[in-house]
């Protein structure tokens, strides 16, 4: 499950990790606290244009069918095992895939009484989200209104593997490098020989991922900035029956479960 994560990161590098032209739209401020429905950046290849392009998209994908943009708050993640069965992202996982770029996110676990968030990241480095995206025509706008076309996206999650499965049971698909150029392509059919191959080659990085405790105070949306990425202590005193120093060593972690 990813359910808040970070884009504090330079776009114009992102452009140019990724070949991508310049967003049509306005791409968002840096965010450490990205929402369900907040605009985040993805980068696609178009089918229609021929072109890679990194765009500002609303986070919870709006298939076409949809009366209104707000089924998209039920819809920032798809499970990778059975997305191409369901009906809202079965047409987008054959074409229209695309990368969400992240410098990480945030996951929470019990720890005693209390859920504990963490900041899982790549060290600084930028994450590749695997995504899928959707225009959605908003039958309430004018022709040729600013609204007129909703982009959407969602996060692609798989089962967690050790490590990770110890914080929690899923963890966002990562494309790696190399795949990400078959990944964006809308020429490639999205088949499960696919989707298997880019969770696959996921599994292996999830494994180098880092990640240390962070503020509660990242539960709640209206707070944002830097500080919400830095590493906490935690007061495992106060929390009767944990015996570990440190819940974030993989070998302690089955003592918090």
């Amino acid at each position: 499950m990813c359910g808040r994560f970070v884009t504090a990161i330079e776009w114009t590098e992102i452009a140019e990790l990724y070949d991508a032209q310049e967003a049509t739209g306005r791409l968002p401020d840096a965010s450490w606290n990205v929402a369900p429905t907040d605009t985040i950046g993805i980068v696609l290849d178009s089918a229609k244009t021929g072109t890679r392009r990194l765009e500002p998209a609303r986070w919870g994908l709006v298939p076409g069918w949809a009366d209104d943009a707000s089924v998209g708050a039920r819809a920032i993640n798809a499970r990778v095992e059975d997305v191409g069965s369901k009906p809202t992202f079965r047409k987008a996982v054959i074409r229209r895939r695309a990368i969400i770029p992240a410098l990480g996110y945030y996951e929470w676990k019990r720890v005693g009484p209390r859920k504990q968030p963490y900041f899982v990241h790549g060290g600084g480095l930028p994450l590749a989200f695997a995504g899928l995206y959707e225009w959605w025509r908003n039958p309430q706008a004018a022709p040729h209104a600013p609204d007129r076309w909703v982009l959407s996206a969602t996060i692609l999650t798989m089962q967690a593997a050790e490590p990770m499965s110890l914080l929690h049971d899923r963890v966002p698909v990562l494309v790696s490098p190399e795949l990400s150029d078959l990944w964006l392509d809308p020429a490639v059919a999205g088949s499960p020989a696919l989707l298997g191959r880019v969770s696959s080659r996921s599994t292996e990085i999830a494994r180098e991922l880092e990640l240390h405790p962070v503020s509660a105070e990242v539960g709640d949306v209206r707070r944002n900035g830097p500080h919400l990425i830095e590493e906490v202590e935690l007061d495992l005193a106060s929390l009767p029956g944990l015996e570990v120093e440190h819940p974030l060593q993989p070998d302690e972690w089955e003592a918090v479960s």
